[in-house]
């Protein structure tokens, strides 16, 4: 199977940690967002909506969405730890009400915020300021729902003593504000504390799939000193 990702997208970090978590044989290939490569006509061929992350299987098979390449994925390898997806159909429909709610909340608001101010993307030319008020008004009423709602009972986002799809998924959304300095765990304890079950329950993959992201995240928080 082959994996085209970048280590600068969410979805491709969290599925870069779940591969490797799991021992799921793969070639890892990196796509040039910076450069346009995934605009090209070649990777058109591999993904029809010119995104990362995505797969070709052994047969040349393809697939997109993070989401249901980690669905796929779950069908296809049985040596993958059932922590991750459990067959217990409400445990597996806690991680499914949060994989659903995730792409207008924490993706959404977090992406967002993150490419306004780094003026990327659609937001190369800087906003109005009240455009950037309510891009960070969102994400930072989904970080209070994910401190006040998701993590109200739970170590987990599904459950209380195991590590689930939706746990990475969710802390490398959350790394996106990190990047342009805001710090998303002021006033945020149990964010925190959960972020750091997350990372431990990674068995170090989690920092070496943000290796570059940690480094733009210091550069950061240097300049605001």
């Amino acid at each position: 199977m082959k994996f085209y990702y970048n280590p600068l997208s969410q979805p491709s970090r969290a599925l870069y940690i779940f591969l490797k978590m799991n021992n799921i044989p793969a070639e890892f290939i990196t796509v040039g967002l910076q450069t346009g490569e995934h605009l090209s006509d070649e990777f058109k061929e591999i993904n029809r909506f010119q995104k990362v992350p995505c797969i070709v299987d052994d047969d040349g098979w393809k697939l997109a969405e993070s989401v249901a390449i980690f669905r796929y994925l779950m069908t296809q390898y049985p040596q993958i730890s059932t922590n991750w997806y459990p067959s217990d159909p409400r445990t597996r429909a806690s991680i499914d009400e949060y994989l659903e709610w995730q792409h207008n909340n924490t993706r959404l608001g977090c992406a967002i915020y993150f490419q306004i101010m780094k003026k990327i993307g659609p937001f190369a030319n800087q906003p109005d300021e009240s455009f950037l008020h309510i891009f960070k008004f969102l994400m930072e009423s989904t970080l209070e729902t994910f401190e006040n709602v998701w993590l109200k009972e739970k170590k987990f986002l599904a459950t209380d003593d195991e590590i689930s799809f939706a746990d990475i998924l969710a802390a490398c959304e959350i790394e996106q504000p990190r990047m342009t300095g805001y710090d998303v765990f002021e006033g945020r304890p149990k964010l925190k504390e959960w972020y750091e079950r997350v990372k431990d329950a990674t068995k170090g993959y989690y920092d070496e799939a943000h290796a570059i992201v940690n480094r733009i995240i210091a550069k950061s928080q240097k300049a605001k000193l």
